[in-house]
């Protein structure tokens, strides 16, 4: 499925146009790829590793999204919509998963954008609800996450669960 979603913001120098783009329907996937490698947030260089190894299946589930917001070639903001993240439990999915704005462009609520997109996409799946796992507080309650509960993570860490009740 390609995913295209145009929309403008101002910034600073004007207004710009940019894209949210789905990862299979990328130009230039190795960039993309590469921008993540180089990714100052640890989780942005993991999501690399995953595409690299062709373990993105494995870690996620099948048919997992990577979205992308664009500023022409730049990666604004990026997030996942998949099956399965780090908390693993097959009654709760799908998941919205590797939330980051690259920190240029941090307080526009750029990344709203990229999960109102993946919310989008999965009421479109007919999903009721989509889940989210961090160890923020206070974030992710600002675009309409309500906190569940802790649980620990694959990774034994432990993460806070929050869900999102999508409305039809």
């Amino acid at each position: 499925m390609i995913s295209l979603v145009s929309l403008k913001a101002i910034m600073p120098d004007g207004v710009i146009k940019m894209e949210i783009l789905e990862y299979q329907s990328l130009q230039d996937k190795n960039a993309a790829v590469n921008r993540l490698a180089r990714c100052e947030w640890s989780a942005g260089r993991f999501l690399a590793e995953l595409i690299k190894t062709r373990k993105l299946t494995e870690a996620l589930g099948e048919n997992p999204r990577i979205l992308f917001l664009l500023d022409k070639n730049q990666i604004v903001s990026f997030a996942t919509l998949t099956h399965q993240d780090a908390i693993r439990d097959e009654a709760l999915y799908p998941w919205i998963g590797f939330v980051y704005t690259d920190k240029r462009y941090r307080g526009h609520r750029y990344s709203q954008k990229v999960i109102d997109h993946a919310i989008s996409m999965a009421r479109s799946e007919g999903h009721r609800k989509v889940y989210l796992a961090t160890d923020k507080t206070g974030l992710y309650e600002k675009y309409g996450f309500i906190y569940m509960e802790n649980r620990l993570d694959v990774w034994g860490e432990d993460s806070r669960i929050y869900c999102y009740e999508i409305e039809r």
